[in-house]
């Protein structure tokens, strides 16, 4: 049913109010709907569109710095607000609320002498989570809180749903996600991480900017699956008649950038894997990633270094920050260890079981780790690495040398080529960047992608279709080059210190809503007490 009707003259007309039950959460919501039914009949526009605040609380908020308690501002000046009521105490004739906009808090004082009894009468009707503007003149009370004197009111908004009562707020994990906007309405420090996400996102693409890169767009759908090693979404193109998946990483349209003569490209967009969600994945997140010609993976190292420690500092202050708990220092120089170096130093493996293929598969086995027939010892490493090294790498830790097996894109060692020219990034325990010396011999590069889709096996990560369009694009000549990805999401949550990447999105992907599963959150009565009333 909805909400409210408006025929052609603009009238509202609210329907019948629910009927009443033992249920709380029905009272509320019919108590707010006769609120709103006598409002519209007192000739209230419940969703007006002509009040326009010229002020913001955080303009206003300077001007009270120099008055002193139970003053007024000299002269009076009229000042307009509007945003969302947080609070309410009644007292007859004059009632205090706070209202809150994007910027901050204020305090709004409502006298019937000073409204008159009309508009007084309307104010009566507010609830907790309405929508106002407010005209007034600015004083301190007693107390010495900077406050408006109302003049006028305007309701913008009816709130028909009360907000969670404020003292525990918003404390069911899944309501928040499901419902962000509510979560963002009564969690401050929600509202917190996403304004520094912005932040962290404006000051990666300043850096950027500054180093002489450029910007680009490219394909959202591609016609082959390409860049990582994962499962992707498909879809069809109708008209021309063909399968699109959504991309997976954009590295092979960026490197095809350097082919045609562009040196320095980066990227902030999304990427989409079709694959388990947990505190660290979602199937839809956020990927830098930056190409850079004429340049080797030990510059993206001291590049990272720099880009993520400069940026930790301007968003928190300081490079020593703490994560769930654990001291964590961004301060360069970071740690920088082959996988080999990282298996003996930090995984406890025994040097002399690195160099006996027999050895290594034997220690996997042993381990519990289940390798596909055809996994090479660069595989069985790998797994290894991720079992023993990587939870235990707190501080920046770069680790390097991986496996050519595993890094179909890297180029290879000169001096061995079992390996690439490849690092990852840890921090506490988790990837935060992947970057390598790019592979730009065609053949080597054909011979490669072949090799993987004739290994595939059931692995549905990897691609059965060869990007033949891309070996062309090398064939015309690549110049040697770096690139780098850096998991924005899984950077924000470092350093916002959220513990799940549901934190740091706006609005992660969840399962689907069970009708007995679909609940308000617990709900304030709106009169300043701490009754809840759900």
């Amino acid at each position: 049913m909805p909400l409210f009707f408006i025929d052609a003259w603009g009238i509202i007309t609210l329907p019948p109010p629910m009927s009443c039950t033992m249920n709380k959460d029905n009272q509320v919501l019919t108590q707010r709907r006769e609120k709103a039914e006598a409002l519209a009949a007192l000739g209230v526009n419940l969703y007006s569109n002509s009040f326009k605040p010229a002020n913001s609380v955080q303009e206003l908020l300077p001007k009270g710095e120099s008055l002193e308690p139970e003053t007024a501002e000299p002269g009076k000046a009229s000042y307009s607000i509007a945003g969302r009521v947080m609070s309410m105490r009644k007292f007859g004739k004059a009632a205090f609320c706070h209202l809150v906009d994007t910027s901050g808090q204020m305090q709004i004082y409502l006298q019937r002498d000073t409204l008159g009894e009309e508009q007084f009468t309307i104010f009566k009707k507010w609830d907790i989570g309405d929508i106002v503007g407010v005209v007034g003149t600015l004083f301190k009370t007693k107390t010495g809180e900077l406050s408006v004197l109302a003049t006028d009111i305007t309701m913008i908004s009816k709130s028909l749903r009360p907000l969670p009562e404020k003292w525990h707020g918003l404390t069911d994990v899944e309501t928040r996600y499901r419902q962000r906007y509510v979560d963002l309405i009564v969690t401050p420090e929600s509202r917190e991480i996403f304004r520094k996400r912005v932040e962290i996102i404006r000051l990666v693409r300043e850096y950027f900017n500054n180093h002489d890169f450029m910007e680009v767009e490219t394909p959202m759908m591609q016609p082959v699956p390409g860049g990582a090693t994962a499962r992707p979404f498909k879809t069809h193109h109708k008209a021309l008649d063909m399968d699109l998946y959504l991309r997976i990483a954009p590295e092979l349209y960026l490197k095809r950038l350097l082919v045609g003569g562009f040196d320095r490209v980066f990227e902030i967009n999304r990427n989409f894997r079709n694959e388990g969600l947990s505190t660290r994945h979602n199937p839809e997140f956020t990927m830098l990633e930056f190409y850079q010609a004429y340049a080797t993976y030990h510059d993206l190292m001291d590049l990272t270094e720099e880009l993520i420690a400069s940026i930790c500092e301007k968003v928190n202050g300081t490079m020593q920050i703490t994560y769930q708990g654990a001291d964590v220092n961004l301060a360069p120089p970071w740690r920088r260890l082959t996988m080999d170096e990282a298996l003996v130093q930090v995984g406890g493996v025994d040097p002399a079981i690195l160099t006996d293929d027999a050895k290594i598969f034997a220690l996997a086995r042993e381990k519990g780790i289940k390798l596909e027939e055809q996994a090479g010892t660069g595989k069985a490493k790998t797994e290894l690495f991720e079992l023993l090294v990587e939870e235990k790498l707190i501080d920046p830790t770069f680790i390097t040398s991986y496996p050519t097996e595993v890094s179909p894109l890297a180029r290879r060692n000169e001096q061995d080529p079992t390996v690439t020219d490849r690092f990852e990034l840890f921090i506490t325990g988790r990837e935060i960047a992947n970057a390598f010396s790019e592979l730009n011999d065609p053949v080597d590069q054909r011979q490669r992608f072949e090799k993987q889709i004739d290994e595939r096996g059931g692995d549905e990560e990897v691609h059965p279709v060869l990007d033949e369009d891309y070996v062309r694009a090398l064939e015309y000549g690549m110049p040697s080059a770096a690139g780098e990805g850096i998991g924005i999401d899984r950077l924000v949550m470092l350093l916002t210190d959220a513990p799940s990447i549901r934190d740091v999105i706006l609005f992660p992907h969840l399962k689907p809503e069970t009708k007995g599963q679909v609940k308000a959150p617990a709900a304030s009565c709106g009169c300043g007490c701490k009754k809840a009333e759900a």
